[in-house]
């Protein structure tokens, strides 16, 4: 999609306003609309929560000459951005809990626990996200032994940075009723041991729940809290909407409860998590469409295997640099496909996570028998990270979503290779070739798994360079996105797959007047200082949220 950069625009498009409502006119601004009938221009119109005219600021103000204006001062504005795949929970825990992301060694992970353990009662669990092994000098997996000495008497319970491995120490896995130590595994995990078959303190996807499910369970009061912050950071960022990849049916009733008391501050479209009580709510009362875009349902996350960083994506050969080892997959095809068909029955979109190309090719398989059936489609393949060279084009022929986070790409960058070699390595993070076929892109982050900044997702799909700019010209540079595909991707497309084209992803007449003022052009400035705008106001139903 190409857009225009010249403010030609001497007329405009509008509704006749409501009478006795006002209208507010945004004046002294640049607006990139996301839409290719007038994809730039200097003005647009908002009464209510909707539009009512975009087009040019001196026409406007003599149609509404009674109109309040909101002057920009020679701001950037665009349409509210929008998250693909986020976990708003997820999300208020990280800022709860103790932040581990961009540590770089083990120590530093200590002096971060030590400081956050001092808020806690004798003996609480001690909690933490995002370390990363590759990010240390010995880029090896941590063990229990690491944090032993500085925690003997409080359990330590660390998730990865991509929430596929747990790190603790031995007090926490006193708690485990069964013997970890051994031969055996559980079905779609792996307990990490050592040459005499001992658990190490680290486990891999579905076997964390060995130690996850002793963990105290947070009250009511402590999730709501937990998501208010959330929705303070996402709208901080310019976040006017995120698809909540995995929501428990608890979750969605204080979500429920937060939109009642008008206190939900990002729109959220909410994906059941898994064959659990959210889907079975959902085949019950029927998907959840709300008319005003604030809280909808009507789709299921599954997962087909674990994360390349922790070497739990399912591969068709051994990873390169771990010979033997081709990763897992969480369920198998068989159990994937019962959770999947059941779904699309009941009338979801089904969503599933997939990073390697043989978690891939499974969910294709799966997502081939959902799409036989009576269903509104618009299926997704969550990360679409690695993909086979023959498995790309059955993505056009099942009319699949991919949605993808750009940050994912730029964060893996420095050992992705490593483990999939110089040859499969052709196939990830390959936006380029999903748009050239035609396979319509959702960008996301996936936080807290990354930052939920959407401008930092803008710039690694534009540059594939990391904060400081390497490597020099892009990271296998053929595959980033112009501005205008990485700011529709993030917008618009991200729209389209949740079925709310028609109400957001841009400035249009007729639609939630949902919009971000930012502090520079980011369609213009040069790429090495794209990473130096600031959200200057978020509005959501043309009320601000956020205002710097």
């Amino acid at each position: 999609m190409k857009f225009c950069l010249r403010l030609t625009f001497v007329f405009f498009f509008s509704v006749v306003a409501n009478a006795g409502s006002p209208v507010t006119i945004v004046t002294n601004a640049t607006v990139y609309t996301v839409d290719e009938r007038r994809p730039v221009v200097s003005s647009f119109a908002y009464q209510d929560d909707k539009i009512i005219a975009v087009g040019n600021e001196q026409a406007l103000l003599a149609t509404y000459q009674d109109a309040q204006q909101l002057d920009l001062d020679g701001a950037t504005v665009v349409p509210g951005f929008i998250d693909a795949h986020g976990h708003l929970l997820g999300l208020g825990q990280s800022l709860s809990n103790a932040d581990l992301m961009g540590t770089e060694s083990k120590q530093e992970i200590i002096e971060v626990l030590k400081a956050s353990a001092k808020a806690l009662p004798e003996g609480a669990w001690l909690l933490g996200r995002g370390w990363d092994q590759n990010d240390w000098p010995e880029k090896t997996l941590p063990t229990a032994a690491d944090l032993n000495a500085a925690f003997p008497d409080r359990p330590v319970w660390l998730e990865r940075v991509d929430g596929h491995a747990n790190w603790a120490n031995d007090k926490a896995m006193q708690f485990a009723t069964r013997d970890l130590n051994g031969d055996w595994q559980p079905e779609g995990g792996e307990i990490i041991r050592d040459k005499q078959g001992k658990a190490t303190g680290v486990f891999i996807d579905n076997a964390a729940q060995l130690i996850q499910a002793h963990v105290p369970v947070a009250d009511k009061a402590t999730l709501s809290a937990q998501l208010k912050l959330a929705m303070d950071k996402t709208a901080q960022v310019g976040l006017t909407a995120m698809h909540d990849a995995g929501t428990s049916l608890q979750v969605w009733q204080l979500l429920e409860s937060l939109q009642q008391d008008k206190k939900l501050k990002v729109r959220v479209y909410a994906m059941a998590d898994g064959a659990n009580a959210m889907l079975d709510y959902l085949c019950d009362k029927g998907i959840i469409i709300d008319p005003s875009a604030m809280l909808s349902a009507r789709a299921i996350k599954l997962y087909s295997d674990g994360a390349l960083g922790s070497r739990g994506a399912a591969l068709l050969a051994d990873y390169s640099d771990a010979p033997g080892n081709r990763g897992l997959l969480i369920e198998s095809e068989e159990s994937l496909t019962k959770h999947a068909t059941r779904a699309a029955k009941c009338g979801l979109q089904v969503n599933i996570h997939a990073i390697g190309d043989r978690g891939n090719q499974v969910t294709l398989n799966v997502l081939e028998a959902a799409s036989n059936l009576d269903n509104p489609g618009r299926h997704r393949i969550e990360h679409s990270q690695i993909v086979a060279q023959g498995d790309f084009e059955r993505f056009k022929q099942l009319g699949l979503i991919a949605s993808v986070q750009p940050t994912h790409a730029t964060s893996d960058m420095y050992w992705a290779e490593d483990r999939v070699g110089s040859e499969r390595i052709k196939g990830a993070y390959a936006w380029q070739r999903f748009l050239e076929l035609g396979i319509p892109l959702a960008l996301g982050s996936d936080f807290p798994v990354e930052r939920p900044e959407p401008l930092e997702g803008f710039y690694a799909a534009v540059a594939r360079q990391d904060a400081k700019g390497w490597p020099d010209n892009g990271w296998y540079a053929e595959q980033s996105l112009t501005r205008q595909e990485a700011l529709y991707g993030f917008t618009l497309g991200a729209a389209y797959a949740a079925f709310q084209e028609t109400q957001l992803g841009s400035i249009s007449v007729g639609k939630q007047a949902d919009f971000v003022v930012l502090s520079q052009d980011i369609m213009q400035v040069p790429t090495d200082k794209l990473l130096e705008t600031e959200v200057k106001a978020t509005y959501i139903n043309g009320q601000v949220i956020y205002q710097q």
